[in-house]
């Protein structure tokens, strides 16, 4: 027969499998919680948004701004039409959006609101019929990595520049200054097949969005038969980039600990949007 102190043993084990039970449900719980209505991790996967993104930087994307649809929640549980609170976005936001065709999340800038029109001609983001001003300003040089090849379109080819035995890539800088003062930077190499569009009347409940990287971009300029974006619904807007918490240049190896620190990019974390 079990004694008495062996059953309260098994009492005790029990109420300490149910208690740490209870307690990693409730983490779990909160974790989608707050990744569901605060914030979500994002890992920035492609040069389109360069220089303000590079590949392997990580961020938090605040989801509240912009209120909730059903593209917020995790696992595709939620299946709603329309957004939950939230606010409207401002033209000149990077977004985080739920592509229409791939299901994949993206990131690029948003340019166009409902009922703008939005056009290129010879490389110049023309806004409602008004020329954005778009100034040269210095090179931007970036050091060519793993994860960040230099990434030349067309018949851009610049002569190598090395310094302290690394290859940097060279792509030629601009800045653009949206109606109301809003200003950003963007990289355009060559005149190419998107410097110059048809006229788009962005219809109501849709955005345009863009990449800073202008001839290395899929985006409203193209449509997503071609891998672009089209006309972006207002229900798949995810949020906004919060706050880069890491980023890599991508040497890093998991069998090689001490690389994980060589390969972090520490100036730019911290940085926020």
């Amino acid at each position: 027969m079990a004694t008495s102190a062996t059953r309260g043993r098994k009492a005790a084990t029990r109420g300490g499998v149910a208690r740490t039970t209870r307690f990693l449900l409730l983490l779990f719980v909160i974790a989608v919680l707050l990744r569901t209505f605060v914030f979500a991790p994002f890992m920035i996967p492609s040069g389109s948004m360069l220089p303000r993104m590079m590949i392997g930087d990580y961020l938090f994307v605040a989801k509240w701004p912009y209120g909730w649809s059903r593209y917020a929640f995790p696992f595709g549980v939620a299946r709603f039409g329309g957004r939950l609170w939230g606010g409207e976005p401002a033209r000149g936001d990077i977004v985080i959006f739920h592509h229409p065709a791939s299901g994949q999340d993206y990131v690029k800038r948003l340019i166009g609101l409902p009922g703008d029109t939005v056009q290129m001609r010879g490389g110049v983001l023309v806004l409602n019929g008004r020329p954005v001003p778009k100034v040269r300003i210095a090179d931007f040089l970036m050091p060519e990595t793993p994860n960040s090849p230099c990434r030349y379109v067309g018949d851009y080819a610049p002569e190598a520049t090395t310094d302290g035995g690394r290859t940097w890539c060279r792509y030629p800088r601009y800045r653009e200054t949206l109606p109301g003062g809003r200003s950003y930077e963007v990289l355009d190499q060559v005149h190419g097949l998107a410097d110059d569009t048809p006229l788009y009347r962005v219809p109501a409940g849709n955005y345009f969005v863009m990449g800073d990287n202008r001839d290395d971009s899929a985006d409203s300029r193209f449509s997503p038969a071609v891998g672009g974006v089209a006309f972006l619904p207002a229900d798949n807007l995810i949020g906004r980039p919060l706050v880069t918490f890491f980023s890599t240049d991508g040497a890093s190896a998991w069998f090689k600990p001490w690389t994980w620190f060589s390969a972090t990019r520490w100036d730019r974390i911290g940085r926020g949007y």
